[in-house]
């Protein structure tokens, strides 16, 4: 445990950003599980909409750091691709 007032409180805010980060991550995957079923069941209504959704999650998840840049763009593409073999 740390002594020093500075490193009491920075201990405090990494634990708060890690359960920001655990909770983005959750949904993130929660979105890209409902993409996946919506390809899955060929739901050309919702397949949109989810799309759009894992797609934004996907962008912001990689401003964020959460994910790396090149992981954001290689899964857009491969969702890109379902997208477009599902219409």
């Amino acid at each position: 445990m740390p002594n020093i007032k500075s490193a009491k409180k920075r201990t405090k805010i990494i634990a708060a950003k890690t359960l920001k980060n655990q909770m983005f991550k959750t949904a993130l995957k929660t979105t890209i599980k409902k993409y996946e079923a919506a390809v899955v069941s060929n739901d050309k209504a919702n397949l949109e909409k989810t799309y759009k959704d894992a797609v934004k999650k996907i962008d912001k998840a990689a401003a964020r750091g959460i994910v790396h840049k090149n992981k954001a763009a290689r899964k857009k593409s491969q969702f890109a691709k379902k997208y477009n073999a599902a219409q």
